[in-house]
């Protein structure tokens, strides 16, 4: 356990869409924000490869209000390297309109949380765990992020600003049941077609897959308390 105070971070938006893995292509959403996305949240304001963040405790600031809304989708993915063959060759091409699926989404409306996390440090950090402690505490003063964070989806935009200590988490506690922790890289074993030593310049890469890890969720009073590890 740190002994550092947890730092805090508010964030709020109109709409959210935090989507639970065993609806498969449906967008149902959990009814609180979870660890990996507010993890993001952070990413997105201030982030370095020798740092990491650890999500504490997640405070609810406004009610549950959920909304349905049907939106176009695309059923592949496109990747650069076909786009670049394309554009090489002049054969080939994608047309989003032949590849459209129209797909429900059970979102979140009107979203605010109280974020508390820790800064950990990696084994090849050589700085101060306090240095980046501050470089957070004043880009989230001055409103930096590397990119815009958000809610879920990229489409619901999520702002955010310093605490002022007059936050109130809501009067609600319920069971949240398995929620998404986080997703744990495990290496592909060595010798596989999946394992890579080292990329072009030299650098040491994993390469595997990703496994999802859970936690039994509990809202007590408004406040989602996110255990050190997960199931």
């Amino acid at each position: 356990m740190s002994l550092c105070p947890p730092l805090t971070l508010k964030v709020y938006g109109d709409f959210a869409c935090f989507t639970r893995p065993e609806f498969k292509v449906e967008r149902i959403s959990y009814d609180v924000i979870t660890p990996s996305a507010a993890r993001g949240i952070l990413e997105a304001i201030f982030w370095k490869p020798e740092m990491g963040y650890r999500i504490e405790k997640i405070h609810v600031l406004t009610p549950i209000q959920h909304f349905s809304i049907w939106r176009n989708e695309v059923n592949n993915c496109q990747s650069e390297s076909s786009a670049k063959s394309w554009a090489k060759t002049g054969v080939g091409g994608y047309f989003a309109d032949g590849d459209r699926a129209q797909r429900h989404t059970l979102g979140l409306r009107n979203v605010a949380y109280l974020i508390e996390a820790q800064i950990y440090l990696k084994a090849h950090a050589t700085e101060n765990i306090a240095k980046y402690r501050d470089q957070f505490r004043r880009r989230v003063q001055r409103g930096q992020c590397h990119h815009q964070p958000y809610f879920g989806t990229r489409e619901f935009s999520a702002f955010f600003e310093p605490p002022t200590g007059q936050e109130q988490a809501i009067n609600r506690s319920d069971e949240l049941g398995l929620m998404l922790y986080d997703l744990e890289f495990q290496p592909a074993p060595k010798g596989s077609i999946q394992y890579r030593q080292q990329d072009a310049q030299g650098r040491r890469i994993i390469s595997g897959n990703a496994r999802p890890r859970f936690f039994a969720a509990r809202l007590e009073q408004g406040i989602l308390t996110i255990p050190p590890q997960p199931l």
